[in-house]
């Protein structure tokens, strides 16, 4: 009993639950609040599952309902939440890796490199040094345009640059305008460094570590790192050049944006629906193509083991290679000179099928609750799911009980994923025999 409490997986989704839970309990405090009286319950659980999850979905203003501590917590708890997920999902890579590496070393090797085998403190000071760098730099260069910009006090910019920064390199969407960053829909200034941060948290850490590995020269990249690059580029150009096209013309969106914003705007739409959650245009507004387009973005995701969301680019692209490999009547899946593992193929799967069946699940019960649109509901399911937190306007006019599914998709979704795919990687067995083999019609 004790040893499955311990379990790595367990470990990890009940850390998280047990910041959430202190979460609720600073920000249900009188002090957290700017009207100087306790936040109901639901408002301080949502916000509190919403930025250690680093979804960014929110049923009240974060800038105007919190006070400076509450917005301090919140910070805090977005920091804790992305930082705790990249060190755990860091090291219970590690973990896999070694589990791995007892059954064959020199295959574990070759595959699964994306983490060096040092000791975890070594691993987690890397990925703290990461974070920490790129927050600064952000912060600074989000201070300086807040500043000299828009004329912000030194002292105003300063936290709109330290909150911002956190927020995009987590992948949170927290803002402290209830806009979002619609005002700075036409600045580059502000947009291109939060995209920045935005990629550099979300393409996963091993993705990172692969990159600085070759830039010393001590490595070739994995073919997980591949992969992920690969496939959040063409997720990147596609999702650009599909909302120019959907909204070229759309009079509350980008229709009445110079050229050279709407492409801006249209990157940064592309760039943030990967999980990010920050929004230069009013979600509501969008056409339903673009919803559309939005439904298989937040789901997809960004890179593994990083401060991004969703079922995983990699996740998708290897099940990508399966029906390639099919189509073409290939025994094996292939890319880049290298063969996919059986093994990651149904963890693929598994992943896709669950994330599916959550998404599934959790619309219909919203839609049991209310009377909302579906479009909109299913939106505001995956982007929960996915820990996006872009939103059409409805997760403030849910009942309770909507508010509540909402939280435990937050949690599901951000937890639920890297538990499943190392509990699924740790728990893999040999058995010493096979069952006969029949061919079930497909199709």
């Amino acid at each position: 009993m004790q040893r499955s409490l311990l379990h790595p997986s367990r470990t990890v989704a009940l850390l998280f639950l047990l910041l959430i839970m202190a979460g609720t309990a600073l920000l249900s405090l009188p002090l957290a609040r700017a009207e100087g009286h306790s936040a109901p319950w639901l408002v301080a659980l949502f916000t509190a599952t919403s930025a250690v999850t680093v979804t960014g979905l929110g049923v009240v203003d974060t800038g105007s309902y919190w006070s400076p501590f509450g917005q301090g917590v919140v910070l805090l708890l977005i920091q804790l939440g992305g930082f705790g997920l990249m060190t755990a999902a860091a090291l219970l890579g590690l973990l896999v890796n070694r589990s791995l590496r007892l059954r064959t070393r020199m295959l574990a090797q070759a595959e699964t490199h994306t983490i060096g085998l040092g000791d975890v403190s070594s691993v987690a000071k890397v990925v703290l040094a990461v974070t920490l760098v790129c927050e600064a730099a952000l912060a600074v260069a989000l201070t300086a345009r807040f500043h000299h910009g828009h004329g912000q006090p030194w002292g105003e910019a300063a936290w709109n640059g330290i909150f911002h920064s956190v927020s995009a390199f987590n992948n949170a969407g927290f803002s402290l305008h209830a806009d979002s960053l619609m005002r700075y829909a036409s600045d580059a200034w502000v947009l291109v460094p939060v995209m920045l941060g935005i990629v550099i948290g979300g393409i996963g850490f091993p993705v990172l570590q692969d990159i600085r590995s070759k830039l010393r020269g001590r490595q070739r990249w994995s073919l997980h790192t591949k992969l992920t690059l690969t496939g959040s580029a063409v997720l990147l150009v596609v999702g650009t050049l599909s909302l120019l096209v959907f909204e070229w013309s759309n009079v509350k969106t980008l229709g009445p944006m110079a050229m050279g914003d709407k492409l801006l705007s249209a990157l940064f739409a592309s760039v943030s629906a990967r999980t990010a959650g920050f929004n230069t245009v009013d979600i509501g507004q969008l056409s339903q193509e673009s919803w559309a387009l939005h439904y298989l973005l937040m789901f997809i995701g960004g890179g593994s083991a990083g401060t991004a969301g969703g079922v995983k680019v990699a996740t998708v692209f290897i099940l990508v290679l399966l029906v390639m490999a099919e189509v073409r009547g290939r025994p094996d899946s292939e890319a880049f000179g290298r063969r996919v593992c059986t093994a990651a193929q149904r963890q693929a799967i598994t992943v896709l099928v669950l994330g599916s069946a959550a998404v599934v699940l959790g619309t219909m019960t919203i839609l049991i609750l209310t009377d909302l649109p579906t479009d909109k509901v299913i939106f505001e399911v995956i982007s929960a799911f996915g820990t996006v937190g872009l939103s059409t306007g409805i997760t403030a006019e849910l009942p309770p009980t909507g508010q509540l599914t909402l939280v435990l998709l937050m949690y599901v979704g951000r937890v639920g994923t890297i538990t499943l795919a190392t509990s699924l990687a740790l728990g893999e067995r040999r058995r010493p025999y096979r069952y006969p083999e029949e061919h079930p019609i497909v199709g």
